[in-house]
């Protein structure tokens, strides 16, 4: 992923700042992100989100909304009317790129703004929703202690998350005024909703009545017990990968010819998360995951670098087992390969030093089937010619190269 500095004028004229996530290969499908009420485009789910999506084809777009973030103008002088139009001027912007959007992800109050805004961008045909209000008069919960004063005053400074912003007259009027069953229902695009049942500035009957106002296709999926601005980088990362998942339904699936990006019989290795060890691994068509378990600052979702060596032995020992048994003619019915790896001292080191550690793999291997004791004896001796096994049993090279 490579990510630009992006401007744009916003609804009032203003400049606004945006991050533009680019795939390193060919774009297949842009999304436009909207991030929850006074938030910024750098929060962990945009973050997440679009590396995530970027993985798999399609570029994303974050920006801060007027008077927020990087962003020129007043946060004051703003309503949910003019976040709306500021969505529609981004897409407007990523249009004259060659790069109109065709997803919409909201979250929070972005949730609702996409939903209103989808009907003024051409083209949209997914949209996605996390923890998104129904009303967006349901953020004003969040200083409720302060309305009279907006009243009275036409405006309030407030304590938004540690933060002092001040809250208009017009917002709140504006927000009061909004009802987005209309849009919901005629929404022109596949909908996900994401939501956390146990969303305590959000509640769950949000999603409800979002997805019976909604039309077909529509789906939802829990975000568990995540709280609402999905703050921990698990449910951040499920999120994402359930959101990439899903839309390739809707914008096409990631095509499977990656020889522009990834050369033929070359793994890619590339970071997924900065902030901890995830790493998207891909060959040719195939994606996986490689993490570090929690005890060590991973998040579990994929295995560890230990577990693809251990993986590795382990189905190459099956395969050739199983290709020696087909060629026999043998009765094997079953194959399990168990391997664990660990490091012990070695007892007679080349250079005699008593300090000196060896990788030691433990393999067990079951066969089933009707199979003489020689038969047996046999395979296990097949078992040693595994190509795996041979490399990982020589001395090896590690040609490292640095390239720009």
């Amino acid at each position: 992923m490579t990510t630009e500095k992006f401007t744009f004028e916003g609804h009032d004229g203003s400049q606004l700042a945006a991050r533009l996530d680019l795939p390193a290969g060919k774009v297949r499908a842009t999304a436009l992100f909207a991030h929850c009420f006074t938030c910024s485009k750098d929060i962990l789910p945009a973050r997440r989100i679009a590396r995530r999506l970027t993985a798999a084809g399609i570029a994303v777009l974050r920006f801060d909304f007027t008077g927020l973030g990087h962003s020129e103008g007043e946060f004051a002088n703003t309503t949910f009317t003019s976040n709306v139009s500021d969505l529609v001027k981004a897409a407007q912007a990523l249009g004259e790129r060659d790069l109109a959007p065709t997803m919409l992800i909201g979250h929070s109050l972005g949730g609702a703004a996409v939903l209103k805004a989808a009907h003024d961008i051409g083209g949209v045909r997914a949209v996605v929703t996390l923890g998104a209000p129904f009303a967006p008069d349901h953020v004003t919960h969040n200083f409720a202690d302060k309305l009279d004063e907006i009243t009275r005053h036409g405006k309030a400074e407030v304590d938004l998350g540690g933060r002092t912003f001040t809250i208009g007259h017009d917002f709140v009027e504006d927000i009061r005024a909004e009802k987005l069953t209309p849009a919901i229902r005629d929404l022109k695009a596949a909908l996900l909703i994401m939501h956390a049942p146990r969303d305590e500035v959000v509640g769950i009957e949000n999603a409800e009545a979002i997805f019976r106002a909604a039309m077909h296709p529509k789906s939802f999926v829990t975000l568990d017990d995540a709280d609402h601005l999905i703050s921990r980088g698990d449910d951040a990362e499920y999120a994402a990968s359930v959101i990439a998942a899903w839309s390739a339904r809707y914008l096409g699936a990631p095509e499977t010819d990656t020889s522009e990006t990834v050369p033929e019989g070359v793994v890619r290795v590339r970071e997924a998360d900065p902030d901890g060890f995830l790493q998207d691994v891909t060959h040719g068509p195939h994606h996986l995951l490689a993490d570090e378990p929690v005890d060590f600052g991973g998040t579990d979702r994929g295995l560890s670098p230990y577990g693809f060596l251990s993986a590795g032995l382990g189905a190459c020992t099956s395969m050739t087992m199983r290709m020696y048994a087909r060629r026999k003619g043998w009765p094997v019915t079953d194959i399990q390969v168990d391997v664990s790896h660990a490091k012990v001292h070695a007892k007679d080191a080349e250079e005699g030093s008593a300090s000196q550690k060896v990788d030691t793999f433990r393999r067990e291997i079951r066969l089933s089937g009707d199979l003489t004791n020689e038969q047996r004896d046999r395979l296990i001796e097949i078992a040693d010619k595994c190509p795996v096994h041979k490399t990982l049993h020589q001395g090896n090279r590690i040609i490292t190269e640095t390239v720009e």
